[in-house]
């Protein structure tokens, strides 16, 4: 690895933390911001000139916002969503005015004017908060700008038929608001040939329709691959960025964007019946070498993941339980002496994707790449 291709970030949403240096850290996670790069290229072009945002919330799915904010916008993108108001504050402290930037669970009572003091946008998840943005823009004597977002059946986030079909008959709703869009979400986009889809997007139409005239928005990573239909004029991808397979019952379209290397912390040799790990839950049913690594699920590995790690592409099962700070691994299919104190084994990478290790832990690639902690060296390659 070239050392103009190896950046380090500060986690813009990471209050107090502070990056941890590869000598001292149990285990490093490489971060590709050029295959995030090439993702959103990718779900570009698919998209066929429909504007195209990316989605930071959680602090950029793990792997920092700032520096995947600083990737996406090398390629034009000037729309970014996060989830709460807290995390659209950072990221504009750290990427500085012209973005915009959505809030999707709109905005706590009370901070409106914090929020529009910043240049953030809100989106309209029911009356009471249409009420209050109104009143913000009033005694900012200015229009502000928000998205409108409509349940269209998903019962989450959004306001309600009966909300929208009321504020369309208010003469002033909308006064000194700028409506950017209007919006919803798939409840399951990721399963394609689900009726839900055409459904909620039919609801969508109706709604949106019954409100002042915006540019729409329906589409996330799964709903792009819906078609152009579910396209409108904006689509917010978040997860496919990130290398999740957008569409899970087929090949994944998008570029691999994380790899997990773990370093081992010590060998050893047991004999038959050697109780292992915690619990004992496991017993040597005859001579066994093991590996024990410096990772666990205090850096986001799932306690309940029955699953391995790889070394020059041997795999290394997972023996006894996974432990808050270690894992141990059974090396006997290694020649003797192979590894060492300091070595590193593969967690996600070349033989084991992000979502093969969710599937592992029963889970999804979304809840792997959010559970990262903060003790992993990160290594940014590509910016």
């Amino acid at each position: 690895m070239n050392d103009d291709t190896r950046h380090d970030f500060q986690d813009c949403h990471a209050a107090g933390s502070q990056p941890v240096s590869e000598t001292v850290a149990g285990a490093i996670l490489t971060i590709d911001l050029g295959a995030i790069r090439e993702n959103y290229r990718r779900l570009k072009a698919r998209l066929a000139g429909v504007r195209c945002a990316g989605v930071l919330k959680a602090n950029g799915y793990g792997l920092g916002a700032l520096p995947v904010a600083s990737a996406l916008m090398q390629e034009g993108c000037d729309i970014f969503f996060v989830a709460l108001l807290g995390e659209g504050l950072a990221l504009r402290k750290a990427i500085g005015p012209g973005p915009d930037i959505f809030a999707l669970n709109g905005l706590p009572p009370g901070s409106e004017a914090e929020a529009a003091a910043a240049g953030l946008f809100p989106l309209i998840n029911s009356a009471p908060q249409l009420t209050a943005w109104r009143e913000t823009a009033r005694a900012a004597g200015r229009n502000l700008p928000a998205a409108i977002q409509v349940d269209s059946g998903m019962a989450r986030l959004g306001m309600s038929a009966v909300e929208v079909e009321a504020v369309a008959g208010e003469a002033g709703a909308f006064e000194n608001i700028d409506i950017r869009f209007v919006m919803s979400h798939l409840a399951r986009a990721d399963e394609p040939h689900e009726a839900a889809n055409e459904s909620q997007r039919l609801e969508f139409e109706r709604l949106r329709k019954l409100l002042p005239p915006a540019p729409a928005s329906l589409a996330n990573s799964s709903g792009i691959f819906l078609g152009p239909t579910y396209h409108y004029d904006l689509a917010r991808p978040g997860a496919a960025l990130y290398g999740v397979n957008p569409t899970p019952h087929e090949a994944n379209p998008m570029l691999p964007v994380i790899q997990i290397h773990a370093k081992v912390a010590q060998t050893r040799a047991v004999e038959k019946g050697a109780g292992i790990g915690y619990g004992h839950t496991l017993h040597a049913q005859g001579p066994l070498r093991l590996a024990t690594i410096s990772f666990g699920y205090g850096d986001g590995w799932h306690r309940r993941a029955a699953s391995a790690a790889w070394f020059d592409g041997v795999r290394l099962p997972f023996v006894g339980r996974v432990s808050m700070d270690s894992i141990i691994l059974d090396i006997s299919a290694l020649p003797a002496g192979t590894l060492s104190e300091g070595d590193l084994v593969e967690l996600i990478g070349t033989s084991q994707s992000l979502d093969d290790a969710a599937g592992h832990a029963g889970t999804i690639g979304y809840e792997i790449l959010t559970s990262l902690g903060q003790r992993f060296h990160r290594r940014y390659l590509g910016a």
